[in-house]
């Protein structure tokens, strides 16, 4: 491709070898560890999170929210394993949309992605320090610090090297899995189905749905929590041994894994005391679950601080998430360039900062303005995913129908169908985020912030766009192709 050369409204800089040889990542991972990776990012939501949704919508108003959600990812990651193998670039969603729809295109979906990303570690971080400020010696520690202190200790581990990472979120993942069965095993012999049901329900209401229909509406978001971050999984294509067999299975793996522990929670955590009205109001949905299992004791005690694996976890692997989409975006120039560098151990150092900086400003600029942190953030996060699974699943259909010729080692078995559910499963959800008016400031905050960058783009980094990054290139190919064999359809 020509130097400087205009493409469609955007404009087009080339670069020499020099800048993608800064800009390289490791193959260090097989599907078990990317498994982990899918899993970990999602198994703070087991342990927190999603017992709101009690709360709005009741048990049987929750659990539909939650067949309905779990819905909208099998069909979400069905589509993007086929993706995925299709097109194997650190860009992930990013890359599927670009491809789709053009730059303007991957860039909302790219941003709607970091958003996401960088967001849900400091709602993470957030209960992290939460949690331990509830344990005896550390009472007096400021939550902030916990904040600080989880940041620069994880987001070492991932510059350090994406081996370590993933070897690591391996084993905090298991170990929170463990922490789950031991739960499920004790819990089955407390399990009593009336306090399911033992929420008041508003006047007019049933004990079955004590919100009426509308708490199915309002639990939706909290029903997210169950499996947001499983879609991180794409953006390790470039880290993967085998791009095109690893991430498909580890996306179907990763799923199946995740429902049943969210079905498990759901139930055995909602159905022992004090059941799902004490449930719906609890800060720690499983440890108060121990309690109710195993009584008070050092065994218990143990149990709960052993459950703040969940969060670390999570925390630990969406710290890897948004580090590759700021890569992958920054590769391309629709953010500054800087923030794509690698360091010695080929991760993107610069990225990985930036993302943790910027997810500790959101938490203190809410905590200072006196909101609920955690559960802004929440809504917010949860706000910026679903505008992503939307756009992934129109793409998935507009390459099925746009570019039907392009490899597919994996392929949805759901196919366009599924996608056309998944996405109007998304709209869905979209709208429920702004059910509570508690939260719609910081939903509104993430709106804007899209817009905001979506002038950005419009007015400056389109104009700074590089032809050589892999999700570019993959596209510009592609289109030029196009051209070549219809140049009369495509000129009008």
């Amino acid at each position: 491709m020509d130097k400087d050369r205009n493409v469609r409204g955007v404009r087009y800089e080339d670069v020499d070898d020099a800048y993608l040889e800064k800009r390289q990542l490791r193959r260090s991972a097989g599907w078990i560890l990317l498994w982990a990776l899918g899993v970990g990012a999602v198994i703070s939501g087991e342990f927190s999170g999603w017992n709101l949704g009690l709360a709005a919508g009741g048990f049987w108003g929750l659990a539909i929210a939650t067949v309905l959600m779990a819905t909208m990812y099998v069909c979400m990651v069905f589509s993007i394993a086929e993706l995925s193998s299709a097109l194997p670039h650190a860009g992930g969603s990013y890359s599927f949309t670009r491809n789709a729809f053009g730059p303007l295109g991957g860039f909302l979906n790219g941003i709607t992605d970091a958003c996401e990303f960088v967001l849900t570690p400091a709602v993470i971080v957030f209960f992290i320090g939460g949690y331990l400020n509830t344990l005896e010696p550390l009472k007096n520690v400021p939550v902030p610090v916990w904040w600080v202190l989880f940041y620069i200790v994880f987001v070492v581990i991932n510059i350090i090297g994406v081996e370590i990472t993933l070897k690591l979120g391996l084993f905090i993942t298991l170990m929170a899995a463990s922490v789950l069965v031991i739960f499920y095993v004790g819990a089955i012999p407390k399990f009593d189905p009336a306090l399911l049901t033992n929420i008041p329900p508003d006047p007019g209401q049933t004990a079955t749905l004590p919100k009426g229909t509308l708490g199915i509406f309002a639990a939706l978001p909290y029903a997210i929590w169950f499996f947001l971050g499983i879609e991180q999984l794409p953006l390790a294509a470039e880290e993967a041994h085998d791009s095109g067999r690893d991430v498909p299975k580890a996306l179907t793996w990763g799923i199946f894994t995740l429902l049943v522990l969210a079905v498990l929670v759901l139930i055995l955590n909602s159905g022992v005391y004090p059941g799902a009205e004490g449930i719906g109001k609890s800060a720690a949905p499983l440890a108060d679950g121990f309690k109710a299992v195993f009584g008070e004791g050092i065994f218990t005690s143990v149990l709960t601080i052993v459950a703040l694996s969940g969060l670390i976890a999570s925390f630990h692997t969406i710290i890897y998430g948004y580090g590759r989409v700021l890569f992958s975006l920054s590769r391309a120039g629709y953010i500054p360039r800087w923030m794509s560098l690698t360091s010695k151990y080929h991760t993107p150092a610069l990225a990985l900062i930036a993302g943790g900086v910027i997810g500790l400003g959101c938490a203190a600029m809410i905590q200072f303005a006196g909101k609920e942190v955690g559960a802004a953030l929440l809504n917010m996060a949860v706000f910026a995913a679903v505008i992503s699974y939307f756009l992934n699943m129109i793409s998935y259909i507009q390459l099925r129908l746009k570019r039907p010729d392009l490899p597919r080692p994996y392929k949805s078995p759901l196919g366009i169908p599924g996608a056309i559910v998944g996405a109007a499963l998304a709209l869905v959800a979209l709208f429920a985020c702004f059910s509570d008016p508690a939260f719609r400031p910081g939903v509104w905050g993430v709106a804007i912030f899209v817009g905001a960058m979506t002038v950005y783009f419009l007015l400056y980094s389109s104009k700074k766009l590089v032809s050589r990054a892999p999700e570019e290139e993959n596209a510009l190919l592609a289109q030029a192709m196009r051209e070549i064999e219809q140049p009369d359809t495509l000129a009008k």
